[in-house]
């Protein structure tokens, strides 16, 4: 059996997108031209609908989006040209192709149209080999935009998974040892992050801590941000892990942090080449003396604050993770007496934006801690200027803040 043509460009017409019947909405304040069209399409399985001007088309859409709409220009109420505005306004309209239909003659408002955003023209008197042409244009492509449409819901799916294990990682409540504060926030830039912290007990009066800062952002900086902080918590607590000793760890925090940070350091180097870097912060505190032993790979210094503003800043103490494979890192040490506190941060916090692109700034990041009044009220006072500097503003970068304060 052979096939027509118009045979054959029917079969190609989808009766179904998105798992609902085609819809093709007609626009057109002239009844004859509104049968002449719909008696054309009738040759194919579609649901056709139709609008005698442009504020009835408005509605029909806002019921329900066809899947493509042949639209008049010249009409009473409202005109073609408004109802363009605000299909092409509307982010949940906009893929919705449209395809004017004109006289012949009037090509300058066939021109206005296409700049405004329709896909095609269709002149008066309607031809129906140019008709199934556009038809079958228009569908392929909101066919294929409703298949764009349902992958981008799939990724947006995973990558919720994903935020969902990231999450996971991050500890979900933090210590809070006698005589002692600590806050911490966390804000993703965009779905997953590089950004990560911990706390955790290490045994008795000990705990260890950390902040880091995977280079870039997105899914790749997310695998690694998981990968860098198991490994360092893991190290950390290899001992336990171990079976024993029981009550902690029995080596000292200075040479718990070298082999921890240098075994790291070393494994990302071996394995990982340099395919991603981080900068990152530990710590292990005396919850009784407040004695501190930390190690810095290349991390932005964080701020000891006391009841008279900024004490020091603590340097790094070697270079950042997954550079140099011989690397060596020094363990620092520092006490917190009582009303003190350390201000641990990411990259995200000097570099956060406000809608004019201004930075937040290490000045004025310094400003607003000197002027917190105590190590305590530091956390709340930096997270206000935060969002007072961002507004409304899209996250720049990812954004992680952690405070430990000593009680008086």
């Amino acid at each position: 059996m052979t096939l027509s043509a118009g045979d054959a460009a029917a079969q190609a017409i989808p009766a179904t997108i998105a798992g609902r019947p085609t819809t093709i909405l007609l626009v057109d304040d002239e009844p004859l031209n509104l049968d002449l069209l719909a008696q054309e399409l009738d040759a194919f399985d579609l649901r056709i609908e139709t609008a005698a001007n442009g504020q009835e088309a408005l509605d029909r859409v806002r019921q329900s989006p066809p899947d493509m709409v042949f639209l008049d220009l010249m009409m009473p109420v409202m005109d073609g040209f408004a109802v363009l505005d605000q299909l092409r306004s509307n982010p949940d309209w906009r893929s919705i192709p449209v395809v004017i239909i004109s006289a012949s003659d009037d090509l300058p408002n066939v021109v206005r149209g296409i700049e405004m955003g329709a896909d095609d023209f269709l002149p008066k008197p309607f031809e129906p080999t140019i008709l199934r042409a556009r038809l079958l244009a228009g569908l392929e492509k909101r066919r294929l935009a409703a298949l764009e449409h349902l992958y981008l819901k799939s990724l947006e799916r995973e990558l919720e998974i994903g935020r969902e294990i990231q999450a996971g990682f991050l500890p979900q409540r933090l210590p809070q040892p006698d005589g002692w504060g600590i806050r911490a926030h966390f804000q993703a830039a965009r779905e997953v992050a590089g950004d990560f912290y911990d706390v955790f007990d290490l045994g008795p009066d000990k705990l260890a801590f950390m902040l880091g800062d995977v280079t870039d952002k997105g899914v790749g900086s997310a695998l690694f941000m998981a990968l860098y902080r198991s490994l360092l918590r893991s190290s950390l607590i290899a001992e336990r892990l171990m079976g024993e000793p029981l009550e902690g760890v029995s080596e000292a925090p200075e040479a718990c942090l070298k082999r921890t940070i240098e075994l790291v350091n070393r494994y990302v180097c071996q394995t990982h080449g340099s395919a991603m870097l981080a900068t990152v912060f530990v710590g292990i505190v005396d919850v009784e003396s407040g004695q501190l032993w930390y190690t810095s790979a290349g991390h932005d210094p964080p701020l000891l604050v006391g009841q008279t503003g900024i004490q020091r800043q603590l340097q790094p103490t070697g270079p950042v993770l997954g550079v140099i494979e011989a690397a060596e890192y020094q363990i620092e040490f520092v006490s917190l007496s009582e009303g003190e506190g350390l201000v641990l941060y990411s990259d995200g916090v000097p570099d956060a934006r406000n809608g004019a692109g201004e930075m937040f700034g290490t000045e004025r990041f310094r400003a607003v801690l000197e002027g917190a009044g105590s190590a305590a009220a530091s956390f709340d006072t930096v997270l206000a200027a935060l969002a007072d500097h961002i507004g409304g503003s899209d996250p720049y970068d990812d954004v992680t803040l952690l405070v430990l304060h000593r009680e008086f």
